[in-house]
């Protein structure tokens, strides 16, 4: 499938983003009010994805993510913004504070029956055409790279990697993308015209 470029600006979105250290990629997706989905990329025309091995430290770069982020909420009107806590939860604090805690929410997969709920939904509406997506290479990869994985005990499953070399952190994030632009869209998400949100400044 041809990789597709991204919604004009402007376009009514809602965020999901996952975030990791020195081993997992980070990933940002998003998702329109009418269920298309994708990598915004940003900065140049650079897809919302890190891998540390990419890097000369090893590390997912931080300030590149905050700078990608920023430019998503300059360029889109974001009505939700769901962020996995671990390893990045100073940096969520401070999103809220810059963008809203009405829009910015913390939202953890390890949360058994959720995270089932939220791929469930993801699975069927991508199934049945009600979820659309733009073909990013690399989200399709980790998707195709992931299994289900029951729970003991428990009637509900998760995400895991299909060998220990690959990757699925897109598909996490791109579950957490659906389940916030339903979840907006549940509570009343207006798409209509509003005013441009702050773009954030990091002073170093």
């Amino acid at each position: 499938m041809k990789w597709l470029p991204n919604p004009p600006d402007g376009t009514p979105i809602c965020l999901a983003f996952d975030g990791s250290e020195v081993n997992d990629l980070t990933v940002i997706r998003a998702e329109t009010a009418d269920g298309f989905q994708f990598t915004p990329r940003v900065l140049g025309g650079v897809p919302s994805i890190w891998n540390p091995a990419e890097h000369d430290d090893h590390r997912i770069p931080r300030q590149q993510v905050h700078s990608a982020l920023a430019e998503t909420f300059d360029r889109f009107r974001v009505g939700r913004f769901y962020y996995d806590p671990p390893l990045w939860s100073s940096e969520g604090e401070a999103w809220q504070r810059e963008y809203g805690e009405e829009r910015v929410i913390p939202w953890e997969t390890y949360r058994s029956k959720y995270m089932h709920q939220s791929l469930e939904r993801f699975v069927t509406d991508l199934r049945t055409g009600a979820l659309t997506h733009d073909g990013c290479p690399i989200t399709a990869n980790h998707i195709a790279s992931a299994v289900k994985v029951g729970r003991k005990g428990m009637e509900v499953y998760g995400l895991a990697k299909a060998s220990r070399l690959q990757k699925i952190d897109g598909a996490v994030t791109s579950a957490l993308a659906h389940e916030a632009a339903r979840d907006a869209l549940a509570a009343g998400w207006s798409t209509r015209k509003t005013a441009k949100p702050r773009r954030m400044i990091v002073i170093q």
